[in-house]
């Protein structure tokens, strides 16, 4: 819980998220920072200038975005005065940023600050493998040319292997599982068939296509690149996904046994997503609308091997200090990285047995209203650009909560590593 002065949150954007289709995307990370945080720059009544800070959260990214909360500051007019960082806590890094902005304003620290979240996960880096890194410094030391007819001799196939960086990034170096195969172990742990998990993900779907059509997703700034093609909406949208086309994908983690595939899987994808933060003070001196508060924000480790279930972790101890129940929280945005995963929390919330055994509770904490979870769809159907995910869910909660006239709400996540985290908003009603 934020001890010291009010976070309010001012307004927000995000970019389309697009679907990676095997080669570089129109977008770096950067580009895509800077595509969302214009046109939201633009209509402030105040100067990029008159932040305190801005930070940035991204996992990977490119070999020109060193310090890339910097260079998008930088790029987006905010003044070499300005201070910006960047933050990294995997599939939360955008709402990492989120909480360290809340945490400064609440200490007196900065009363305005840009905080979000970008991933261009369609340029993950392809690399030389370490024996190739080798041989290319032998190359350079050999400077004659016997020499390096010797050192050409011992080129083989295998130094030309390339490290891909993506599938590196989604697996666990500890337990050595990717994301994939501990959705497979929370699916077998708390018995959640392939149907169930095709089933939710192609809700995810019709809800996105609900939302779309609707116009429900009005934090979306269109993107447009140098060949002047324009971006409109998430792209990963499957609309004409059914239950049997679903059933015919093959399982991705465990070809034999499993049942986690593409299709009840978090896309990959590039997006970003950025959220102005902002004490009393700022409010009141640029004369600011506010779209809510965040009150708390709650981080939590757990078994690597386990970690879809990292919502139920960090949520818990929020509702526990505001005296909540889940039927208190009027909307909640579960990240959708596995169909499976959003559905093993919400087993294990009802489970006796695991509330008593991990989360010290004398018994189940109940369900959540599917009616009030993930409203306009989720991951599966509009992806997971890591480093954007955890301050796009707050973003899209805020304007829910808004839309239906509600009070409060929890976004939440699961963190590749073994973690959780998850942060409490609210809007004012009255």
């Amino acid at each position: 819980m934020y001890s010291g002065r009010t976070v309010y949150v001012i307004d927000g954007s995000r970019t389309p998220f697009l679907k990676a289709r095997g080669k570089p995307g129109p977008f770096a990370a950067s580009d895509l920072a800077v595509a969302a945080g214009r046109p939201l720059l633009a209509r402030q009544p105040f100067s990029p200038t008159d932040f305190d800070e801005v930070i940035l959260g991204c996992v990977n990214p490119g070999p020109d975005e060193a310090n890339i909360g910097r260079v998008a500051s930088l790029r987006l007019g905010c003044g070499k005065q300005t201070p910006a960082w960047t933050v990294q806590r995997n599939c939360a890094s955008g709402m990492q940023s989120l909480d360290c902005a809340a945490r400064n304003i609440a200490s007196g620290q900065s009363d305005l600050v840009l905080a979000g979240g970008t991933e261009a996960m369609s340029h993950a880096p392809v690399l030389l493998n370490a024996a190739m890194v080798g041989w290319l410094s032998d190359w350079a030391r050999a400077k004659t040319l016997p020499a390096r007819l010797q050192t050409l001799g011992r080129l083989r196939p295998g130094h030309l292997k390339p490290v891909i960086g993506l599938l590196r990034g989604l697996r666990d170096p500890v337990v050595g599982l990717s994301m994939g195969q501990t959705a497979e172990n929370l699916a077998h742990r708390f018995g959640i068939s392939r149907a169930t998990m095709d089933g939710f993900a192609l809700e995810s779907h019709q809800r996105l296509a609900q939302a779309q059509d609707n116009g429900r997703l009005d934090e979306i700034e269109n993107l447009y690149d140098h060949k002047g093609n324009a971006f409109e909406h998430d792209d990963g949208l499957r609309r004409e996904s059914s239950l049997e086309q679903l059933a015919k994908l093959r399982p991705v983690f465990d070809r034999s046994f499993g049942h986690v595939t593409a299709g009840n899987s978090a896309q990959v994808t590039d997006g970003c997503a950025w959220l102005i933060l902002a004490s009393e003070d700022a409010v009141q001196r640029h004369q600011l609308p506010v779209m809510g508060r965040i009150l708390d924000a709650q981080w939590a480790g757990l078994d690597p091997a386990q970690m879809g279930l990292g919502p139920v972790h960090a949520s818990t101890p929020i509702l526990q200090r505001h005296s909540l129940g889940l039927g208190d929280i009027d909307y909640w945005e579960i990240n959708e990285a596995f169909a499976a995963q959003v559905l093993a929390c919400l087993a294990a919330w009802q489970d006796s047995d695991y509330c008593r055994d991990e989360l010290g509770l004398d018994g189940p904490l109940g369900d959540i209203d599917p009616t009030r979870l993930n409203v306009d769809g989720g991951g599966v159907s509009l992806g997971h650009p890591v480093g954007a995910s955890g301050a796009r869910i707050v973003l899209h909660l805020l304007h829910v909560l808004a839309r239906n006239q509600a009070q409060r709400g929890i976004a939440t996540l699961c963190i590749g590593g073994g973690q959780g985290g998850a942060m409490l908003v609210a809007r004012d009603t009255d």
